[in-house]
């Protein structure tokens, strides 16, 4: 069985950046989102990316977090940031994806909220569009789509057919759980590496890769 994939999401400092990719993180996540108190500046996105690509064994991929994204905003990003992914975390259609991925050249990952199980049959209008689906859970705060700390039920997971992410609540204490019900090939985390709301905690960081691959410290 392939190890899971890990994503370390809403890093905003070298130290963070450091932890994240010496702990073995498949994907650090860049947040481009202004009321997000994980949000990054193109400038410093830039210099966290490159970080990421200099430490360790350079495998790392860079994913930037977008919300309905202009396309001025996706070109300065793409150019500055130099992306291996882009995540549309806001309303994009099916053909926004696409148009992102054309005007960017990267991948893009479409994340859904999930109210219910019926919600991943909108999956499929976006097939051949995206790379994988990242599932995560619904709340009512519009103005942040993500970040939350809220999970789902994870047995509407079980059975997919299909290579996706998982997040939405997952914490160093739960997330061997959270693989074993769903089976997910691939994790995100931000919230659950925090010591405070946009605060990321480098032990946190190092117990969840460690509990996501079945490590022990």
């Amino acid at each position: 069985m392939a190890r899971v994939k890990v994503k370390i999401c809403g890093l905003k400092t070298p130290e963070t950046v450091r932890a994240a990719v010496n702990a073995g993180a498949d994907f650090i996540g860049l947040v481009f989102f202004p009321p997000s108190p994980r949000h990054v500046s193109i400038a410093r996105a830039a210099k966290l990316a490159t970080l990421a690509r200099r430490v360790g064994d350079g495998t790392t991929r860079v994913v930037a977090l977008v919300v309905d994204a202009t396309d001025v905003e996706l070109r300065a990003i793409a150019e500055r940031v130099r992306p291996d992914i882009i995540q549309a975390h806001g309303s994009e259609t099916p053909s926004r994806v696409r148009a992102i991925s054309d005007l960017t050249g990267c991948a893009v990952v479409r994340a859904f909220r999930l109210k219910g199980p019926e919600d991943l049959a909108e999956v499929a209008a976006f097939d051949g569009a995206i790379a994988f689906p990242l599932f995560d859970a619904w709340h009512d705060d519009a103005a942040l789509p993500g970040g939350m700390g809220q999970s789902f039920d994870w047995r509407w997971l079980r059975g997919y057919d299909g290579d996706f992410m998982l997040a939405g609540g997952l914490t160093p204490q739960n997330v061997a759980r959270a693989i074993a019900e769903t089976g997910a090939p691939m994790v995100d985390v931000s919230s659950g590496v925090e010591r405070a709301r946009g605060v990321k905690d480098t032990e946190k960081i190092t117990r969840f890769i460690a509990a996501a691959k079945g490590e022990t410290l």
